[in-house]
């Protein structure tokens, strides 16, 4: 039942009514069941025959991809929790033993799924196409032959063979490696031992046999496995596959003189992290299952076995044949019209195009290559520009924006990098990026003590003919040239005076020493942000209150923080229109009791991965807009730095609600959330959100 409280409505009599209390747990759905529900969304799209054929393989390698990240991040924490405190409840009232018995099972299911569609669906389909994976011994005696030479040049010389004995103690597997696990028998004697072989991570995962087919590599190698093992029998082969935890001790809290050796420190202990999933392919025998599990620590629950190939995740390989007729059409992502003479090459004109208005772009719709990458390679090389500011958490590994950022600093502009050494499964890659920069003379700073720095932040300081004037770069998404190009996001180009100071007051703090960073414009998290957005929905309550019109458009990754959620629960009790489109995890639940049909939640999947944060309030009809790094879980909204930026200008702001409002309608990918259950409306032929903005790019 839903307690009830008794508020004012602020009629002239001062009546009272009732209104609901959302406080009741079942209110709120479990996070690790909400975001499990957003991978069968993905899943979907695998089994949706409007895709094209090589898209739905993608997906389904998207899905295989996405529930290995939920294990080695989520269930890991599950594992941990049970071992800490496996009765504490969550704010959906589950306590840590219900989820992860739940989890566990729903991850069984869902992997089930996704090998029962590859097998029966997708493969055959392939093979219509002249698309063939082939077991190693149905190939011809040539084609055997050719694949016996790749065995014996590429592989054979890369793989050791690791027996388990008195002698050889069992080996250490990696997580998500790919193992054979073997029973070798010696012909004389007749003992048995049994071995494990690594299936090497830097060879194909499809060995290509003529034209368009392959042989998966593990069946190669287990066809030649002899070899490894001379004068001895197979006696059987078995691929397995390892999970494991990524919930380490954390480096943030610890003390360190080094934060960047800590971090290595931390990769080191990951890699020997716990298990927590046992995946076999097909039957392995009890004897070395029981034997795999004791010397892993897991149990039988923790044991996924499918029929056929496991690792979907390696289908990008074939996803990404060169078969156009099987692919979405090809898009190149359009030039904004501001930006269209920056893109000829006038060093200066990209920063009087900001100069003379605030410029909103929208990727991959819009290109990222022309307009992030190049206001900062402009700035690089302009002679009028003396510094270059930028936070960093997940950037590509041949990052053009990190190789301009170093050609600034060889120029002897002032350049100051504050690099998130702990963006998770991205620590290696910005450890690397770290020494370069500093190698070259960068100024890299590693953030604040207790806090990841998740903002998307930019700041350059140009020397003009008035003096300095600084121009900065607000997004949602990642300095990331390659997700640029399948992630929605947001980025905002301003030369607006009291943003640029803001700007200015947060790299100070994030490099220096001081409380908090003094904003004007930008709202920061832990500062200011919950406070702001807590006091911006309560206006529109009591607007609703006043029975005047209110409103409320958030888009964001992930909605789990509990008092918001409580907040827009209530938000929508009193009247106010909220609609939230949100990629995964929700905790809300439209249609819960007192909202009426005032909650909307809706969920794009489709061919972008929707990434972009904005946050509008109807505000009297004078629409309040922000953009940011900032989804509204507790983690962004008290753990980490984040940056929100308004978008004051009008013309921004109806592009943003135009594009919001296409999300909210969109009938092909668009699913919406009614209680606990998602569903989205079968057999629509017409365009996607993502398909009509593309068309409709550029928007400036």
């Amino acid at each position: 039942m839903v307690a009830t409280k008794r508020v004012s409505r602020g009629s002239a009599g001062g009546s009272e009514a009732v209104a609901p209390s959302f406080d009741d747990p079942a209110l709120y759905s479990n996070r690790e069941q909400s975001w499990l529900d957003f991978n069968q969304r993905v899943l979907a799209e695998a089994s949706d025959a409007r895709n094209p054929l090589l898209e739905r393989v993608k997906f389904i390698a998207i899905a295989a991809s996405n529930l290995d990240e939920f294990a080695t991040k989520r269930l890991g924490w599950l594992k941990r929790a049970l071992q800490t405190e496996p009765l504490a409840r969550t704010i959906d009232g589950l306590t840590i033993v219900e989820q992860t018995a739940l989890v566990v099972e729903r991850c069984r299911r869902m992997m089930t799924e996704m090998s029962r569609y590859w097998e029966d669906e997708l493969r055959p389909s392939l093979a219509a196409e002249g698309i063939e994976i082939c077991p190693y011994a149905t190939l011809d005696a040539a084609s055997q032959d050719q694949v016996r030479k790749y065995f014996e040049r590429s592989i054979f010389p890369t793989l050791t063979p690791l027996a388990v004995d008195p002698a050889h103690p069992f080996p250490f597997i990696s997580s998500q490696s790919i193992s054979l696990a073997l029973l070798v028998r010696n012909p004389l004697g007749g003992e048995e031992r049994f071995a494990r072989v690594k299936v090497p991570a830097n060879r194909p995962r499809f060995v290509p046999v003529g034209q368009d087919r392959f042989v998966p590599l593990e069946d190669v190698i287990g066809a030649y496995a002899g070899a490894l093992f001379p004068g001895m029998e197979i006696v059987s082969r078995q691929a397995v596959r390892v999970i494991r935890s990524a919930e380490v001790s954390s480096p943030v809290g610890e003390e360190a003189d080094d934060l960047l050796e800590l971090v290595e420190n931390e990769l080191k202990r990951r890699r020997l992290a716990p298990a927590v999933r046992l995946e076999v392919s097909g039957k392995l025998s009890q004897q070395h299952l029981d034997l795999l599990l004791e010397e892993l620590e897991l149990e039988d629950d923790d044991v996924f076995q499918v029929d056929g190939l496991i690792d979907l995740a390696d289908l990008f390989q074939l996803a990404a044949l060169d078969r156009p007729a099987l692919r979405y059409a090809a898009y190149s992502p359009a030039v904004p019209g501001v930006f269209s003479r920056t893109a000829q090459g006038d060093s200066s004109d990209v920063f009087s195009v900001i100069r003379d208005r605030d410029v909103l772009v929208h990727h991959p719709y819009e290109s990222f290559d022309h307009t992030v990458a190049e206001f900062i390679q402009r700035a690089a090389e302009d002679s009028q520009v003396l510094a270059i500011k930028q936070t960093l958490y997940r950037t590509s590994a041949d990052s053009p924006i990190l190789e301009s950022l170093i050609e600034a600093s060889e120029r002897g502009k002032q350049v100051a990098v504050l690099v998130e050494l702990t963006a998770r499964f991205d620590e290696a890659n910005n450890i690397e990026w770290a020494r370069k920069l500093e190698n070259a003379g960068v100024h890299v700073a590693y953030g604040v003590p207790g806090y990841k720095i998740h903002s998307k932040v930019a700041l350059v300081v140009r020397e003009e003919a008035r003096g300095l004037r600084l121009y900065g770069h607000i997004s949602t998404g990642n300095y990331n040239s390659g997700t640029a190009r399948v992630y929605t996001d947001f980025g905002l180009f301003t030369s607006n005076s009291r943003i640029c100071a803001d700007l200015v007051q947060i790299f100070n703090y994030l490099t220096g020493y001081s409380q908090q960073p003094e904003c004007r414009s930008l709202l920061v998290a832990p500062f200011t942000l919950r406070e702001t957005f807590a006091r911006l929905v309560q206006r529109e309550i009591s607007a609703a209150r006043k029975g005047e019109p209110a409103r409320i458009v958030m888009k964001m990754n992930a909605l789990e923080d509990y008092e918001f959620s409580h907040l827009l629960y209530e938000a929508a009790a009193a009247g106010v229109k909220v609609d939230l489109i949100i990629r995964g995890i929700c905790r809300l639940q439209p249609g819960a009791p007192g909202t009426g049909d005032n909650l909307r939640v809706v969920s794009v999947v489709g061919k972008y991965l929707e990434h972009s944060r904005v946050f509008t309030f109807h505000n009297g009809g004078d629409p309040t807009c922000w953009i940011g790094s900032a989804d509204l879980m507790k983690r962004n909204l008290d753990e980490r730095i984040e940056v929100v930026a308004p978008i004051s200008d009008p013309t921004l702001k109806a592009q943003l609600q135009g594009v919001l409002d296409l999300l909210l309608e969109d009938r092909r990918r668009g699913w919406r959330l009614t209680g606990r259950e998602w569903s989205r409306e079968p057999g629509v032929e017409a365009p996607g959100s993502h398909e009509l903005l593309e068309a409709r790019a550029p928007f400036s």
